[in-house]
């Protein structure tokens, strides 16, 4: 993975992360995205103690993704501390395996700077975070026919004039399967698509898929963010990978790719929403 230049400092400064930052603007849309190497020690225990519990071991907390229209100022944006703030802090969604217990002790243990006991919370990382807005007014929620994403418009060979993919966290659940948040975007020219998401494998138990999709249509300032929840048992995707025709040797990266997944693995939650800036 390229990063957008190395920052030394423990906490960079506002004009650190700006020199890191790479951005394209078109039409009146500045599109921006920033990769840089994982979190040292001294934020990743301040992110900690902020959020209240363990962070993931792979935390990028100075990546980020945003989409601004620079005539109103209204500006979303995607970024690992608000991701993780959306992680359930409760036992209520926790997912059990057999070493839960002690996977969680010794999260505990991994930053010094957290010395109470950490109270129990989904340690998959699942989150259903679809990006922050940090100016301008809300996405509507039309309770009938949002309008969806022109998939069709998508599939033309428009030449892409600005691509980044950036990773938010990542965790391998202490061997026990995959939690990674990533972010992916296209621009095009008259239109652009940002996918921001979450994979959680949990080996044995659970696979799971959230996306969020952005999609922004520059000519006309139509802004449609299309969220999904897809979930299904462990047992039963692997069951439909071998239907399918894949043979026993290739299910080990059939579940390590969720493009892979996806198909095998039913929707749970569809939410739909629309903008005009």
């Amino acid at each position: 993975m390229a990063f957008n230049g190395a920052i030394n400092e423990a906490f960079p400064m506002p004009e650190s992360l700006d020199r890191s930052t790479v951005s394209h603007t078109q039409k009146g849309f500045k599109i921006s995205a920033r990769k840089l190497p994982i979190s040292k020690s001294g934020p990743i225990d301040e992110m900690s103690k902020t959020l209240g519990i363990p962070v993931p071991e792979m935390i990028f907390g100075d990546n980020m993704v945003s989409i601004e229209h620079l005539k109103s100022g209204w500006r979303l944006e995607f970024n690992a501390y608000d991701a993780l703030d959306r992680v359930d802090k409760t036992d209520k969604n926790m997912l059990q395996v057999a070493y839960s217990k002690e996977w969680s002790s010794s999260r505990e243990k991994t930053h010094e700077g957290i010395k109470e006991i950490v109270k129990p919370f989904d340690w998959s990382y699942s989150t259903d975070y679809a990006g922050t807005i940090t100016n301008g007014k809300p996405f509507d929620h039309p309770e009938q026919s949002p309008d969806r994403i022109p998939i069709e418009l998508l599939k033309r060979p428009d030449p892409i004039l600005f691509f980044e993919e950036v990773v938010l966290y990542e965790s391998e659940l202490d061997d026990n399967g995959i939690s990674v948040l990533t972010c992916k975007l296209r621009v095009m020219p008259d239109r652009m698509l940002l996918l921001c998401r979450l994979f959680m494998r949990l080996d044995n138990v659970l696979v799971r898929i959230r996306d969020t999709r952005i999609y922004v249509d520059f000519n006309t300032g139509k802004v449609i963010r299309d969220y999904i929840e897809k979930e299904e048992t462990f047992p039963t995707v692997k069951n439909h990978l071998l239907f399918s025709g894949k043979l026993p040797d290739d299910l080990t990266i059939a579940f390590r790719d969720p493009n892979q997944l996806a198909e095998h693995v039913p929707e749970v939650k569809h939410i739909v929403e629309n903008l005009t800036l």
